[in-house]
């Protein structure tokens, strides 16, 4: 709806690489801890009222809950797909289930058991799509968290920074679509590469805790 491409196989969400696609969904679902944002909509259908306090608190308190064990799950499954779509000789030293073992010891605090078949419904990266590409669940928090923090270094209490970062976003993320290379439309908006600190401070695995 926002676009500025002429050609519709780029424009929107077309044409874009998967491990970026979700930037612009993952990155509308942070203004949910936003308390004035989330006290602007959640409210009782028939009453009005706002969403009582302390279930906001345990809404943020749920965010950052195990975020450590969840962060690890993807990175195993991540590291899995890719060790196994890249490096792995069918028919040879290891078999599917050793590939696993050997990347469930350097990204799980509780290895599997032997027996373990976790990969014989592991169906997002033999019959999903996902071959090679499970890290873009991953990959896609780190962008939409760093772009959501140039909200957070304008002031998410400030408007008229926010509407003025907004509209750079509108510009670029939401405007130029698949017509770019996504880590271009990215340095674009956000005037530099990447990086996975906003993601960290939000899982509350940095020592910097994240702006409510």
């Amino acid at each position: 709806m926002l676009t500025k491409q002429d050609e519709g196989l780029v424009a929107g969400i077309r044409g874009i690489e998967w491990d970026a696609v979700e930037l612009p969904s993952q990155f509308m679902e942070n203004w949910c801890y936003h308390r004035e944002t989330l006290m602007g909509i959640a409210k009782h259908y028939v009453t009005g009222e706002t969403l009582p306090e302390d279930v906001y608190l345990k809404l943020l308190a749920a965010r950052t809950f195990r975020a450590g064990s969840l962060s690890l799950r993807q990175l195993k499954f991540a590291s899995l797909d890719l060790e196994l779509h890249t490096r792995y000789i069918p028919g040879g030293s290891e078999t599917i289930f050793d590939v696993d073992q050997r990347v469930s010891k350097r990204t799980q605090v509780i290895p599997p058991l032997p027996e373990d078949r976790f990969l014989c419904s592991f169906s997002h990266i033999f019959a999903g799509g996902y071959a090679a590409g499970y890290y873009s669940y991953k990959w896609a928090e780190v962008l939409s968290a760093d772009a959501f923090s140039a909200f957070e270094d304008a002031g998410l209490d400030d408007s008229k920074a926010v509407k003025e970062i907004g509209r750079k976003f509108r510009e670029t993320i939401l405007a130029l679509g698949g017509g770019k290379a996504p880590s271009e439309v990215f340095v674009e908006f956000r005037g530099r590469e990447p990086s996975p600190e906003a993601l960290l401070r939000h899982s509350g695995l940095s020592s910097v805790t994240a702006s409510a």
